[in-house]
């Protein structure tokens, strides 16, 4: 039985591995040739390659649901061909035992791509925006194009770029007063934290009173506020990047603010049913290969693999975004294709025992 376990885990690793390999390095490609089309300023070609070598740990989280599928798919596939799978469930091995030696490859890889998207996808993430931001400027952060926004109180803060050192470029901030008209702004080159409040360094302001406008101009400023690096290292990214544990930090925050936290909260459900997703999609697969499948070409249970995984993934978007749309509970809209998904996987392995 032994040697039974170690024929499983490589007719499951070594596909997945390759189909990984194959998917990122295809999509790493398309996305540098997209790059390119936005060269600008200090923003040339190593500087794109740059930013899509440091996008490949988000790009190797996000495409190992599907390659642990399409691996599972190929790998037992080429047993089935073979005979080999008739043979061992011949010896008496049952479908349950076969399924449960096929899942615990899957479950190591799930379990090696956690880190991954918990620490290394959200640090590399904001380093990879942090450079193209600047690049992009020429140096100047009034020029660069990307950016994000962020709201604090009476405030509408933009940032230009964010750097995981703790230090921001081309800050804006607009404060309104308590009937919502513009009162101030104000641009800061630079901004470096210390510790509880924040150094900026070029400061050029406007305030906007009743009967006149008054500008101002300094080398230097100080700036309190409750927002830290570890906060900015959330706003700048996309909830899809970020950790489990910064997206339920962030959705504290964003309480306390008054601000609406369902996308995040929504991104953090998406995150912990995603193994029991792919477990789901796995048996799936399993079933496909000892039913449907048993004895058609490697090309149709490809075919069948990609039909699948899609259809569960705009699955889950769909349920997403509807729960966005109509403030439903982003819990029960993150939960329910997975659930779907492991319940179908169950009872098409049931058919074919």
């Amino acid at each position: 039985m032994r040697l039974l376990k170690k024929y499983f885990w490589r007719a499951v690793i070594m596909p997945t591995l390759i189909i990984l390999l194959v998917i990122v390095g295809l999509d790493c490609l398309f996305g540098f040739v997209y790059e390119l089309e936005f060269l600008r300023g200090d923003y040339q070609a190593w500087q794109a390659l740059q930013f899509i070598l440091t996008t490949t740990p988000r790009r190797i989280h996000e495409y190992m649901p599907m390659a642990i599928l399409l691996g599972t798919l190929i790998g037992l596939g080429l047993l089935a061909n073979s005979g080999e799978l008739s043979v061992i469930r011949a010896s008496g091995v049952s479908t349950l035992r076969i399924s449960w030696m096929v899942l615990r490859p899957v479950l190591l890889l799930m379990i090696l791509s956690f880190p991954i998207g918990e620490y290394l996808v959200p640090y590399s993430e904001q380093v990879a925006q942090s450079n193209r931001s600047l690049a992009e400027g020429g140096g100047e952060a009034l020029r660069s194009k990307y950016g994000y926004w962020h709201r604090e109180g009476d405030e509408f803060i933009h940032i230009n770029a964010v750097q995981p050192n703790g230090v921001l470029y081309g800050l804006t901030r607009y404060h309104f007063d308590q009937d919502q008209k513009l009162t101030e702004t104000q641009f800061v080159n630079r901004a470096i934290y210390q510790g509880d409040y924040w150094s900026l360094e070029g400061v050029q302001g406007t305030r906007l009173r009743e009967d006149h406008v008054s500008t101002y101009h300094h080398d230097t400023g100080k700036w309190v506020t409750k927002l830290t690096p570890q906060l900015l290292s959330i706003v700048v990214l996309k909830p899809d990047y970020l950790a489990m544990s910064k997206l339920l930090e962030y959705t504290r925050y964003l309480k306390r603010q008054g601000l609406e936290i369902a996308d995040y909260m929504l991104s953090f459900w998406q995150k912990l049913f995603m193994p029991l997703a792919t477990i789901g999609m796995v048996l799936i697969a399993i079933s496909f290969v000892f039913g449907p499948l048993r004895e058609v070409t490697m090309g149709l249970r490809l075919t069948a693999g990609i039909v699948a995984g899609l259809v569960f993934h705009y699955g889950q978007q769909f349920f997403g975004h509807l729960s966005l749309v109509f403030h439903t509970d982003p819990l029960a809209a993150a939960a329910v294709p997975p659930i779907l998904c492991f319940i179908l996987g169950i009872w098409l392995l049931q058919r074919v025992r």
